[in-house]
């Protein structure tokens, strides 16, 4: 390759620590690897290609630690201090992660749950402070999207007592997998969310959405993978009772007067969102188009490189809840 041509795997890492900077986000080479951009390549080419950066990437990109590890991130003009908030983020994370996990566990013993994954910063360990809220998707049964979703506000407010903030921030039925919005922010959401319960309803989520590999192919798995802590023994039994108390007419009324009482408050607080959906299958939304304004910035960043993405970024999902009341 000829000197300050760069080449397509140096494209892609610089695209990739690019899309990690919209978030303040230095990234390790494994990471890197992990959330490449449009490129496949084994863990050793992007080792070797970020431990003996060409001249061209050189340029672009300075080294930290985190650790005891290099990570790598947009070299700036200014002094922001990203590496320090790299380890102070990485440092929340760690103290937020078992929290995270019990009340995801506990999410997952609720009626008609069948699936819970930690999504945004945590899922990526970058939380902003051990304080911070724990975000959670959430796969129920067909037909009971807004009675499990109650279920799940009941034990948001009983942790807020607690001073623990949940905030199960996508509800969606076992039969509305496939995302709608083909994008690189969805792309990122569906790869970075951490499943706690219900490995199965995962991996047909990721199956249905196989978009999302054209855009980060080495993505395959969790980064941060979990034993599935799904219910079982006593804990299954009750959630089937539960269940079966609430599978009859009086669960059927229960969902549809929980689902009509919700949408008219929810479409009261609704502005121009791009991706809110709130329908028998989908609650979704929080009303600000956070991914929108990430890839607006992103757009912005590959210009500023030169670079083309290689697919349409497009307009983004949103993985955001409405109020938890």
């Amino acid at each position: 390759m000829e000197p300050g041509i760069p080449s397509p795997l140096d494209q892609a890492i610089l695209m990739t620590l690019l899309y990690a900077d919209v978030f303040s986000f230095p990234m390790t080479a494994r990471e890197i690897h992990h959330f490449l951009i449009g490129c496949s390549a084994s863990e050793e080419e992007i080792e070797y290609a970020t431990s003996n950066p060409s001249a061209w990437l050189t340029q672009y990109i300075e080294v930290g630690t985190l650790n005891q590890q290099p990570i790598y991130t947009i070299r700036k003009a200014d002094n922001t201090p990203v590496f320090a908030t790299r380890q102070q983020r990485d440092i929340a994370s760690t103290e937020l992660w078992s929290k995270a996990r019990r009340y995801g566990v506990l999410l997952g013993h609720l009626p008609f749950v069948r699936m819970v994954a930690i999504t945004g910063a945590l899922a990526m360990r970058n939380a902003g402070s051990p304080q911070d809220d724990l975000d959670y998707l959430l796969v129920v049964k067909q037909g009971r999207v807004w009675l499990a979703r109650l279920g799940a506000v009941v034990l948001v407010r009983v942790c807020k007592v607690f001073g623990v903030t949940l905030c199960p921030n996508y509800v969606l039925a076992d039969t509305a997998l496939e995302q709608n919005r083909h994008d690189l922010f969805m792309a990122h959401e569906l790869t970075q969310m951490i499943p706690l319960t219900g490995q199965g309803i995962y991996q047909q989520m990721r199956s249905l959405n196989q978009w999302a590999d054209a855009m980060l192919p080495n993505a395959q798995a969790p980064f941060y993978p979990e034993k599935d802590a799904a219910p079982h023994r006593v804990g299954r039994w009750i959630q089937a009772a539960l269940e079966l108390l609430l599978s009859g007419p009086i669960g059927h009324r229960l969902e549809d007067w929980e689902r009509r009482r919700k949408m008219s408050k929810f479409h009261s607080q609704a502005t121009q969102s791009t991706d809110t959906v709130l329908d028998a299958e989908h609650v979704k939304g929080h009303f600000f188009d956070y991914g929108s304004r990430t890839l607006h910035r992103f757009e912005e960043s590959l210009k500023t490189y030169n670079l083309v993405s290689g697919f349409e970024v497009g307009q983004a999902g949103e993985m955001f809840s409405p109020a938890a009341d």
